[in-house]
């Protein structure tokens, strides 16, 4: 969705306050779910033959200012942009030359902008050795702040065992991982229906469960992980996740001992959690310190994104110190970049 659509959020957030009138919803927020969909990276994605359109979502029209001027409007002081779905799933030497150039402009986007972008950036996996020189070239010389990732490349999800090099060394290093849903490998019965519309929060409970009896994030403490759209589904399936035991008994080996624990040490932002029902879950799940601010921009449009933050602001029961926290806090610890002085 890339405009707005007369009628549907008042139906969607019935009854919240109306962000035109009582004002931006932040004042000095760090925005980590941002997109920027430059027309070099569109084209090569249709050189290489995978789509003649992002997967399951309209095409939005960006240019930098855009980005820029709803940040300005919206009290965001700074983003850290993502290019999605990122390097798809092609050999490992083609993977890495389309990495770089995506990189390499995202560095010098940070540049053009200092103070006001950050960037996460994309890497050739699932091809680990390609992953783990591009990690260290855009980390330790373009000076990037984190890596985004999609659920699955090709079949392999995010958590797989086959990436566990890339873990440890993501681990080692501290590198935020801001995970965004994709379109799964198998097919599955669509309606008529855009497969972002259903199939993302999908997406991102199967990585969670993966990631949970893998035993990814006790193996790799150091893990920092960002699951896109508060978590998509995982608030709500945390704890039937947990019942795998219950179900099948050789489950038991796999599971780790507190596992509503280590589901609950990933990180989740606000994009498309402002409404009375998926809020409530997350707001009952996720540690306050585990909340990040994200806009979905402009895949959904700006006024979309502000009345969802505005109900995560006027209806979360936050104080003002755990709304500090939300705002900006969280993420200047994940990316010193943004720290106060």
């Amino acid at each position: 969705m890339s405009s707005d659509v007369p009628g549907v959020q008042t139906r969607i957030f019935m009854g919240t306050s109306n962000s035109a009138s009582a004002g931006p919803p932040w004042t000095n927020a760090i925005d980590v779910h941002h997109h920027i969909i430059p027309d070099f990276y569109v084209e090569e994605l249709r050189k290489l033959g995978f789509v003649s359109t992002l997967p399951g979502v309209d095409k939005p029209e960006w240019k930098i200012e855009t980005s820029l001027s709803m940040m300005d409007r919206q009290g965001i002081r700074a983003a850290v942009v993502n290019v999605w779905p990122g390097v798809p799933a092609v050999d490992a030497a083609t993977g890495a030359r389309f990495a770089r150039r995506v990189n390499e402009f995202l560095a010098e986007l940070v540049a053009a902008h200092p103070g006001r972008l950050g960037a996460f950036a994309v890497l050739p996996l699932p091809h680990v050795d390609a992953a783990l020189d591009e990690l260290a070239y855009s980390v330790d010389v373009l000076g990037l702040d984190g890596v985004g990732l999609v659920t699955n490349y090709g079949g392999v999800y995010a958590g797989d065992r086959s990436l566990d090099a890339f873990h440890a060394e993501a681990a080692r290093r501290g590198t935020p991982l801001f995970v965004h849903p994709t379109t799964p490998t198998a097919e599955q019965p669509t309606f008529g229906l855009p497969v972002s519309l259903c199939e993302f929060p999908f997406e991102t409970v199967r990585l969670a469960s993966q990631l949970l009896y893998n035993r990814t994030l006790e193996r790799h403490p150091g893990l920092r992980v960002i699951l896109s759209h508060g978590g998509g589904g995982v608030a709500y399936y945390a704890a039937r996740l947990a019942c795998g035991p219950l179900i099948r008994a050789d489950l038991a080996e796999r599971l780790p001992a507190d596992p509503i624990g280590s589901l609950r040490r990933l990180y989740g932002d606000t994009a498309m959690i402002g409404d009375p029902h998926a809020f409530a879950s997350v707001r009952s799940f996720a540690a306050v310190d585990r909340i990040l601010v994200g806009s979905d921009f402009p895949f959904m449009p700006e006024s979309f994104g502000a009345e969802n933050c505005r109900y995560v602001v006027d209806h979360g029961g936050f104080s003002p110190d755990e709304l500090a926290r939300i705002e900006s806090g969280n993420a200047s610890h994940l990316f010193p970049r943004f720290a106060s002085d």
